[in-house]
């Protein structure tokens, strides 16, 4: 009998579980202050709804052995946008929906072995904003994610940064590529990796800018500067300039750094249009907190006729960043009832319920206990609040 959990997963201890769960409603808080409904997308999936148009490499899908190829879920955007497109495509649009379950990828560890990696997330999603509102929505979509910041607490101590990037943007700036370098350029650059960009088979000019833009990040307002010299004027760095400028005074309030990042795309291939991540730095390493972006394509492979956006917490990561797992508030203490006699077990269960009827938690020593002080005792050592004595 295997005696450990699968690679990846774990076991999580009572107060891991109370505190993932408050995390989780103060999350939930949020999203229902700001008009979002919450959904349950299913565990399981078919491959093609997962893979999201070749957005989500084979290898990191957790497949189940089945009739039909089906998978564990990476993610809950894909899910979503294929019910908002289906069974909830009567509902009026724009859709602001969430969710919070538990996702699941596939990974190689360091010796070769195929591992399982489990993580809860938290989510919302912007579904049915048509093109002319994609300024509105990405907006919406930011402040909702400060205002998740304010919920938590995370502040300027923790060094939040949120970085963004957009994928029309790179693909602008890759045109000036020759077609046949593109692909090896766009892996080069989202992977950062200055030898792969300098192995390239391009013109010397081309590498050097191309290197430049590997180290183009930072201060929104200069790196928009440095893009508009490289692109031109144009209605798309236009609108995200409108989209930054949106959230820059609330995100200077609360401590938060706008790093714009044009090479930056997030793990998932599922964007094509604005993208984001926040990190903030832990106690050991820095971690990233949340992720996401706009897919509008991702909708039309659904039939939807408008885009959506969306971001997901890890919330894990975010207990691990504010040690929740021994701030969150407490479960209230249980009274321990025990008794004397062996005959008395049914009396202490009498005793038992009529303190739940009271809405008090109270637990039954299974067996009878000799003295008040031996069942005070077992109570203390149990984080007991009190003992409730049934004696003869």
């Amino acid at each position: 009998m295997a005696l450990q959990p699968a690679a990846g997963a774990r076991d999580l201890n009572p107060r891991e579980v109370d505190s993932n769960r408050w995390l989780c409603e103060q999350l939930a808080a949020v999203y229902r202050r700001w008009g979002y409904a919450e959904v349950a997308p299913p565990h399981v999936e078919r491959l093609e709804t997962l893979e999201a148009g070749g957005g989500i490499r084979d290898r990191e899908l957790v497949r189940l052995a089945s009739d039909e190829p089906l998978g564990l879920r990476p993610e809950m955007t894909a899910s979503i946008a294929r019910a908002a497109c289906t069974r909830l495509a009567s509902r009026p649009r724009p859709l602001r929906l969430w969710s919070t379950g538990p996702v699941f990828r596939s990974s190689i560890n360091d010796v070769g072995q195929p591992r399982l990696e489990e993580r809860l997330q938290s989510g919302v999603e912007l579904l049915g904003a048509d093109a002319s509102q994609a300024l509105v929505a990405d907006a919406e979509l930011l402040r909702l994610l400060l205002a998740c910041l304010r919920q938590l607490q995370i502040t300027a101590e923790h060094q939040p940064t949120l970085l963004i990037g957009h994928h029309a943007v790179l693909s602008a700036l890759l045109d000036q590529v020759p077609a046949e370098q593109r692909l090896a350029t766009r892996q080069a650059l989202v992977s950062f990796d200055p030898l792969a960009l300098a192995e390239l088979q391009l013109p010397a000019h081309q590498r050097q800018g191309l290197q430049q833009l590997l180290r183009l990040r930072g201060d929104t307002k200069a790196v928009l500067y440095q893009l508009e010299q490289l692109l031109g004027p144009s209605d798309l760095l236009e609108q995200l300039a409108g989209t930054l400028n949106s959230v820059a005074a609330t995100a200077a309030a609360q401590g938060v750094r706008l790093q714009l990042d044009p090479s930056f795309q997030p793990h998932f291939d599922l964007y094509d249009g604005l993208v984001l991540k926040l990190v903030c730095q832990g106690p050991v390493a820095p971690l990233a907190l949340a992720s996401g972006g706009r897919y509008d394509a991702l909708v039309a492979r659904f039939g939807g006729v408008a885009g959506g956006m969306g971001f997901g917490f890890d919330v894990e990561a975010i207990r691990d960043l504010l040690g929740t797992e021994a701030t969150a508030p407490q479960r209230p203490a249980a009274t321990l009832v025990a008794y004397v006699e062996a005959s008395q077990w049914s009396a202490a269960l009498d005793q038992l319920e009529a303190l739940h009827h009271k809405g008090e938690p109270a637990e039954l020593l299974q067996s009878p206990c000799a003295t008040r002080e031996a069942a005070e005792a077992i109570a203390a050592e149990r984080g007991c609040a009190a003992c409730l004595w049934v004696a003869s």
